[in-house]
C-alpha cells in the first residue's frame, strides 16, 4: 500500500508541446549559425539575402504558426499535425539560400515521428515515416529537374536523423505493448490462481460439512428408535450444514459461471488504475501497474513467504473468530493490529466466514509489507443484518519502520480481494486515506435468516 508517484516532467508534457520546443530550438540554431559569435571571425553560415526582407520573414512566422498548429492536432490528429509540420519544414528553408533542408528545420518532424511512431498503430508509424523521407526526397528532385543545385548528403543525414527518431519510438511502443500485454497476462493469472484457491477452501469446507452430516445421519439412525428426541436434533443440524453448505456453493458456482476471462481480465486491468463505472464492486485509485519480472517475483514470494511464516499458528480453515490470532502473529512482524468488533455477532456461513478472514489477512498482509506503517486497525461491523462490513485501515509510513517489501506492490493482492468479494456479490473499495495512509472496505451480503447470537 503506497500513494502514486507523480509522473516525470518529461512525461507531463504532450509531444505536442515537445515539438514545438524543438521548433523553437531549431530556429534559434539557424539563427546563431548565421551571426557572430565569440571565438569565430564570422558566422558559420552566410544568410541569404531573402532572409533579411519582409517576404522571409513573413515566410517564418507562417511556418512558425503551421507548426504550432501541428503541436496542437499531434495528440487527436497525428497525420495532419505530420503534414502541417512537413509544410512548416519547406516554407523556412525557402529564405535560407540553402540547397536542402536543414537538420534544424526538421527537428519538430522528428519528435512527430518519435510520437506518432510510439503511440500510433504500425501502419499509421509506416505512413508517417514514408512520408516524412518521401519529403525530403521530392525536394532534392525537384532542386535537380529544375537545375538547381541540391544537397543531396545533408538530405541523407536529415533523413538519417527521421529514420533514427522513428526506431526510438517504435522501440518505445513495443515495450509499452509488451508491458501492457505481461500486466493483463499477470492480472489474469491472478485471478485464476485466487480462483483455484477459493475453489481448494470451497471443496475443504464442503468436505467438513458433509462430514459433520454424515456423522449426524449415522448418529441419527442408531438412536431414531429409542432416542426421537435427539434424533430429530441430528436432523436439525443436518438440514442447517446442509442449506449452509448448499447456499455457498451456489454463490461460488453461479459467479464462476457466468463469467467472463476475456472481458474480466480487461476489468480486472482497469480497476488497478480506476473505479469501475457501474456494478457492485468498485476500487479506489492505486499505484500505477508496473510490468512483472523475474526479480518482482522472487522479491513478492520471498515477502509472502516470510508473513505466511509468521502465521502459521492461525487454523487450517480460519474464520472470523481467529482475528485476535491474527492480531497477536502479526505483531511479531513488527506492526500492531487492534481488532474493533461492533455490533453483535452473529452466525455467518463458512464460505462468508473464511472470505472474511483471508480479505483482512491479505489486507494486513499488504500494511506490513508496503505501508511502513507501525500498527493498522481492522474493524468489524455486524450492525446491519443484511451486510457484514470490513475495514482495514493504516495511518501511512512512520519514520524509522522498515517495509518488508520496499517499492510499490504489484496490485494482484487487490485483484485477489476483488475476486473474493466478486464471487460473493459484495462491495470493495481500496485506497488512500484523507489523512494519509491506505484503507480497505469490504460490504459481503448475509444470507436471510442469519440473526445475531
Amino acid at each position: 500500500m503506497s500513494a502514486t508517484p507523480s509522473a516525470p516532467f518529461y512525461k507531463r508534457v504532450a509531444p505536442g508541446g515537445w515539438a514545438a520546443v524543438a521548433w523553437g530550438a531549431g530556429i534559434a540554431f539557424t539563427a546563431l549559425l548565421r551571426m557572430p559569435v565569440p571565438g569565430q571571425e564570422g558566422p558559420d553560415v552566410l544568410p541569404g539575402f531573402v532572409i533579411l526582407r519582409w517576404d522571409g520573414l513573413t515566410m517564418l512566422a507562417v511556418s512558425t504558426l503551421l507548426t504550432l498548429r501541428g503541436s496542437a492536432l499531434l495528440a487527436r490528429r497525428p497525420v495532419a499535425a505530420l503534414n502541417h509540420l512537413l509544410v512548416a519544414s519547406v516554407i523556412a528553408s525557402t529564405p535560407l539560400g540553402v540547397t536542402a533542408i536543414p537538420f534544424a528545420q526538421y527537428l519538430a518532424v522528428d519528435v512527430a515521428l518519435y510520437a506518432i511512431a510510439a503511440a500510433r498503430p504500425r501502419p499509421e508509424a509506416w505512413r508517417a515515416l514514408l512520408l516524412a523521407l518521401g519529403l525530403l526526397v521530392v525536394y532534392v528532385a525537384v532542386r535537380l529537374l529544375a537545375g538547381w543545385s541540391a544537397g543531396t548528403t545533408s538530405t541523407l543525414a536529415v533523413a538519417l536523423a527521421a529514420l533514427v527518431a522513428w526506431l526510438l519510438g517504435r522501440s518505445e511502443g513495443q515495450a509499452r505493448e509488451y508491458a501492457e500485454r505481461s500486466r493483463a497476462q499477470a492480472a489474469e493469472q491472478a485471478v485464476t490462481a485466487e480462483r483455484l484457491r477459493i475453489a481448494r477452501e470451497m471443496h475443504d469446507t464442503v468436505a467438513h460439512s458433509m462430514g459433520i452430516v454424515a456423522l449426524q445421519a449415522g448418529a441419527a439412525r442408531r438412536v431414531i428408535a429409542t432416542q426421537p428426541e435427539a434424533a430429530r436434533q441430528a436432523l436439525t443440524e443436518i438440514e442447517t450444514a446442509s442449506r449452509e453448505t448448499l447456499a455457498g456453493l451456489r454463490r461460488m458456482l453461479g459467479a464462476l459461471r457466468t463469467a467472463d476471462t476475456e472481458t474480466e481480465g480487461e476489468a480486472y486491468t482497469r480497476s488497478e488504475t480506476a473505479p469501475a463505472a457501474t456494478g457492485r464492486t468498485t476500487m479506489a485509485p492505486t499505484a500505477p501497474s508496473r510490468t512483472t519480472t523475474a526479480a518482482d517475483r522472487t522479491e513478492t514470494a520471498t515477502g509472502r513467504t516470510a508473513i505466511s511464516a509468521e502465521v502459521r499458528g492461525l487454523p487450517e480453515m480460519p474464520g472470523l473468530a481467529a482475528l485476535d490470532r491474527l492480531a497477536e502473529l502479526t505483531g511479531s512482524a513488527g506492526v500492531r493490529v487492534a481488532v474493533r468488533r461492533v455490533g453483535a455477532p452473529c452466525p455467518l456461513p463458512p464460505d462468508i466466514d473464511l472470505s472474511a478472514f483471508r480479505i483482512v489477512q491479505e489486507s494486513v498482509t499488504n500494511v506490513v509489507r508496503h505501508s511502513g506503517a507501525d500498527s493498522c486497525t481492522v474493524t468489524v461491523d455486524h450492525r446491519d443484518p443484511a451486510f457484514l462490513a470490513l475495514t482495514v485501515e493504516d495511518r501511512g509510513p512512520v519514520p524509522g519502520h522498515a517495509r518488508v517489501s520496499p517499492g510499490p506492490g504489484s496490485g494482484y493482492g487487490l485483484t485477489g480481494m476483488r475476486e473474493r468479494v466478486a464471487v460473493l456479490h459484495g462491495e470493495f473499495s481500496a485506497g488512500p486515506r484523507p489523512g494519509g495512509g491506505f484503507r480497505v472496505t469490504v460490504r459481503l451480503p448475509l444470507p436471510t435468516g442469519v440473526t445475531p447470537r
